[in-house]
């Protein structure tokens, strides 16, 4: 039996990636300012003030205050089982707290797991809890409580799963009330890196109107429209990393020029992703923080919708668009170009050189569109979210590309929640521009295209591809399991099942005095690592 109690370390599970890097200053989301991913309620609160309240004495700490969060997205669902947003995702996190957490290395650290062992054939995963933990209302953490969040999600309640990372799960046992046993039905890498996802209270379901965990920070109120409020757990079970602030608001604020004179003004703390042009609006008394996002900012295509369902048609847009330009003028010159459903911060999965695939190339576009029986052109409807203005940019200049070859886009702004709905729940689109966030496992982003996968938004089907990442799921060799994904991201290349774009640069903006923030390979936003200085 392998038992680890320390800080699990991903590439004992071939879940590794690269290191983020950090900067004081420069790069960006676009110009937007929001640099959110847009991968995917209740009573009024009073708004405090984010002056701290008492003076520690660790060298200017202070104690209490307030960080006022511009949000360029509202959550789609405050329950973590039903919201499919990264941007709620990364404000609920400081409610939830998973059986693990990612760590800023894209390891994996313990949180309500004390430890925990995998038998040697690889199917039967033993977790030991921490003792002591109290969910928000004041109840017991228990292992009853475990088994009831992984039967919901693995559909082993009756009902359908919430979730196909836990639907390898075979049997749950609880031996005790501080051991859980999950039994796998065959063996799958990428399950545990699934244990980060939060750990909820048994029987209670009214998550959507009153979320309950066991996170550094409790929820307070919603009010659609204005702002999500959370407060300090004075509970919380890890005295080491237990939250300084008082509180956090996240305030939703879709215009980003309006979240820089709101941090300028004071009315507003941080603005998690701001432009360079933003940046400089600031002047002295805040600081940025940048680096690399993990995120794939892609042209989807759907797969099934004529002309789109033919190979040469979706070549053909690829050979069309310039990344190189998108970046230079949409980016800032802040991003990575892309040849794949893989960010490069995914160091041991990425396959070089599939960003050299489809050089600009206007006369082979024409060609291909020709040998597809579209001489004439054809004419393309780019479905974005209204307040991702970074998306909203790049589908203007992509329309402006694809008309030199023949293709007639025509841009449709969608609200958010339309967009989730049509585009990424039902597929009712021909192509679309958003951001993929990126993962602790290269198969959550890789299986997106899985034809059995109930999201895949892209409509893309293929048995090869199926098997591939299947192997690959079950792989247990790093290297060989690398291999497996690396094959996957070239066939996803060679069908341009999409136009992989970029990895924007993601920068930060805050207030001097707001120190603790730490970028990691996923959105999240730590803010119990938070706090003021004097």
């Amino acid at each position: 039996m392998l038992k680890l109690n320390r800080s699990l370390m991903l590439g004992c599970s071939a879940l590794m990636a690269a290191s983020v890097a950090l900067s004081g200053c420069g790069g960006s989301t676009g110009k937007d300012g929001s640099g959110n991913s847009s991968s995917i309620p209740t009573e009024s609160a009073v708004t405090s003030s984010p002056s701290p309240s008492a003076a520690a004495s660790d060298g200017g700490k202070v104690e209490g205050g307030t960080v006022r969060v511009a949000m360029a997205t509202e959550p789609d669902n405050l329950d973590p089982y039903l919201s499919a947003a990264t941007d709620t995702g990364s404000m609920m996190d400081n409610v939830f707290d998973g059986l693990f957490e990612g760590g800023e290395n894209s390891e994996l650290v313990p949180a309500i797991a004390e430890s925990y062992s995998v038998s040697g054939d690889g199917l039967t995963y033993t977790f030991t809890l921490k003792k002591g933990i109290k969910f928000h209302d004041g109840s017991d953490l228990t292992s009853e409580d475990v088994y009831y969040s992984y039967a919901k999600l693995s559909g082993l309640n009756g009902k359908d799963p919430l979730s196909s990372k836990f639907a390898a799960i075979e049997t749950l046992e609880t031996p005790d009330d501080y051991t859980v046993v999950a039994k796998l039905k065959e063996k799958d890498a990428a399950f545990l890196a699934a244990n980060i996802v939060a750990i909820v209270p048994k029987d209670y379901e009214e998550q959507s109107a009153k979320p309950i965990g066991a996170g550094p920070f409790k929820f307070s109120a919603y009010t659609p429209g204005q702002q999500l409020v959370l407060e300090k757990n004075e509970s919380f079970y890890d005295r080491e990393h237990a939250p300084t602030l008082d509180r956090v608001e996240f305030k939703f604020m879709p215009d980003a020029n309006a979240s820089v004179l709101a941090l300028k003004s004071g009315d507003i703390d941080m603005v998690p992703g701001i432009s360079s042009q933003g940046a400089l609006q600031l002047g002295d008394g805040f600081r940025i923080v940048s680096g690399p996002q993990n995120m794939v900012q892609l042209m989807a295509l759907n797969n099934s919708v004529e002309p789109l369902n033919d190979v040469k048609v979706r070549q053909a847009i690829n050979y069309a668009i310039d990344k190189d330009v998108i970046i230079q003028t949409v980016a800032e010159g802040n991003g990575v170009k892309l040849g794949s459903n893989m960010s490069p911060a995914m160091k041991m999965y990425y396959q070089e050189g599939l960003e050299k695939r489809y050089e600009p190339n206007a006369e082979k576009a024409k060609q291909l569109l020709k040998e597809a029986g579209y001489e004439q052109g054809i004419k393309l409807t780019i479905t974005v979210p209204s307040n991702y203005k970074f998306h909203v940019d790049t589908a203007q200049v992509i329309a402006e590309q694809l008309k030199v070859v023949g293709i007639q886009a025509t841009i449709k702004q969608v609200e958010w929640s339309s967009w989730l709905e049509d585009v990424y729940n039902n597929a009712k689109y021909e192509a679309t521009i958003v951001g993929l966030t990126g993962k602790l496992d290269p198969h959550e982003v890789l299986g997106r295209y899985d034809s059995k996968y109930a999201k895949n938004f892209f409509k893309f089907s293929s048995a090869e591809y199926d098997e591939l990442v299947g192997k690959a799921r079950l792989e247990i060799d790093p290297n060989k399991r690398a291999e497996l994904y690396k094959q996957a991201q070239t066939m996803l290349t060679e069908q341009a099942v999409a136009v992989y774009i970029m990895d924007p640069s993601r920068s930060v903006a805050m207030k001097d005095s707001l120190e603790g923030f730490k970028i990691y390979p996923i959105q999240k936003y730590d803010f119990a690592a938070m706090y003021y200085t004097k």
